[in-house]
């Protein structure tokens, strides 16, 4: 789910168009978290999927979130960097009703049942059934704020409006108060992305929209109830080092919920799968290396534990590795105008250089961040290799470098040329069916099984391989 769109979708002609039509439908007023525990448990009756396009949570983090939703609890997600945080924050919004009546013109988004400012209630008791009546998207009703430094309580609750003022209204008039984005979000979600990051002083002004559930809004005698729920989102190191969330803050929080990298390979994979733009064909064996890749960065002493391995680290090598066989396949139109972008298992070697500003190291490793991510690339593909072409019979391949012979690919050899060097070999057909290819693959396919063999073979020490200057990988046998 992305950021909502800034411009409303159209509501349907057939909606209520004034107070009385409303009442006739037998609506009622819920306040959010009721409308989200309603749907929630709605979505559980009919079995549909409650938080969409959120990989690896199911049995550990959606439990809790639902929980949370359903005892109307405002919650705070602790996690490390590429977690998913902001994502399933967005999704909770997912949950509202598509369309929600409000009172037209209103800045806090008031229902025509529930008014809260003095002019709402005014113009509802003067047209009573003949209020106009108008429809807001559940898209309009989630709003987002990075905590950044210079972040203000006017930014968040409100402040004097000088232009009002000017106008020749008093201070002692609520109409002069220009409304901050937590009350602009009225009867909607509120998110704080690194509620750390809020200045200790801002985040007071929080604490009456959680408990109190009102405003305060600089010496104004004014109390609006406002109806919503609030989410931060937090990283545990910031959480307890470079920036805090107050006690009196944390108190206020009904749940504290603890997210986490996938927790197997496999939804790791299924994590890239969704989240990569491929602008190429990348085989499944090359996304599981890259996979192993990611969760070895992840777990490796020499990385910096506390900050974190995203998982746009896995997704970024995905795109890069397909851009790697799209540049090959772009620069050798010329010579193979058939050859289509697959990308193999070494166009992964230059993610170690393009990602290594990803990875936080621990001290003491400076000038050696490139040779531990291309010992643990090579790593993750011997680890791979072993899990998808164990057991089988790879003599045929030792066989092409035997008595001097050498192979050569590379990010610059076509399918072609590689499948010309190799010619038949014995249980490659086994090979590619191991490796999901299907019983006709085709030439830049075969290739690319070709090349994770050879590199499979190479870093099982039944194979040597040299590096030429411009790059190449030359296969020969073990002297």
């Amino acid at each position: 789910m992305t950021a909502p769109s800034q411009v409303p979708p159209v509501p349907p002609a057939d909606l209520p168009g004034t107070l009385g039509e409303l009442r006739a439908t037998g609506h009622r007023y819920r306040t959010v978290k009721q409308e989200l525990r309603d749907n929630l448990l709605a979505r559980m009756r009919a079995g549909q999927d409650r938080f969409p396009g959120i990989v690896g949570y199911d049995d550990t983090v959606l439990p809790e979130v639902e929980r949370a939703l359903l005892a109307g609890h405002d919650m705070v997600l602790l996690g490390e960097r590429g977690q998913g945080k902001t994502r399933l924050i967005r999704t909770l919004a997912t949950l509202l009703d598509e369309w929600t009546p409000v009172i037209p013109g209103s800045v806090l988004n008031e229902h025509p049942m529930h008014p809260l400012t003095p002019s709402s209630r005014a113009a509802v008791a003067e047209a009573g059934d003949a209020l106009p009546v108008g429809w807001l998207h559940r898209s309009m009703r989630y709003g987002e704020k990075l905590a950044t430094p210079d972040t203000s309580v006017g930014d968040l609750v409100g402040d004097v409006d000088p232009i009002r003022i000017a106008e020749g209204r008093t201070l002692g008039d609520p109409e002069t108060i220009h409304f901050g984005l937590v009350p602009r979000t009225n009867r909607g979600i509120f998110a704080v992305n690194e509620l750390p990051d809020l200045a200790e002083r801002i985040q007071v002004a929080l604490l009456n929209v959680l408990e109190e559930r009102d405003i305060q809004v600089r010496g104004y005698q004014l109390r609006l109830p406002l109806d919503l729920l609030l989410v931060a989102s937090a990283n545990p190191e910031d959480y307890t080092n470079r920036g805090r969330i107050i006690t009196p803050l944390k108190d206020r929080f009904g749940a504290e919920i603890r997210t986490h990298y996938p927790l197997d390979l496999d939804l790791e994979l299924a994590l890239i799968r969704q989240e990569a733009q491929l602008v190429a064909e990348v085989p499944e064996h090359v996304l599981e290396v890259l996979a192993r890749f990611a969760r070895l960065v992840r777990e490796a002493p020499e990385v910096d534990q506390r900050s974190g391995v995203s998982a746009r680290f896995a997704v970024a090598a995905a795109e890069t590795v397909a851009a790697g066989a799209l540049r090959r396949a772009g620069l050798l139109a010329a010579e193979t105008p058939s050859l289509a972008a697959v990308a193999r298992v070494g166009d992964a070697v230059p993610v170690v250089s393009t990602l290594r500003g990803k990875v936080e190291f621990e001290s003491g490793q400076e000038d050696q961040e490139a040779e531990i991510l291309a010992h643990l690339l090579r790593t993750a593909v011997n680890e791979t290799f072993r899990s998808r072409l164990g057991g089988l019979d790879l003599s045929g391949f030792t066989a092409l470098v035997a008595e001097g012979g050498v192979v050569e690919t590379g990010e610059l050899v076509s399918a072609a040329d590689l499948l010309r060097q190799v010619g038949t070999v014995p249980g490659l057909a086994k090979v590619l069916d191991r490796l999901g290819m299907g019983d006709a693959p085709t030439p830049d396919e075969a290739a690319a099984g070709i090349e994770f063999v050879l590199e499979g073979l190479h870093l099982g020490r039944r194979l040597g391989k040299d590096v030429t200057d411009d790059g190449r990988a030359r296969y020969r046998g073990r002297s």
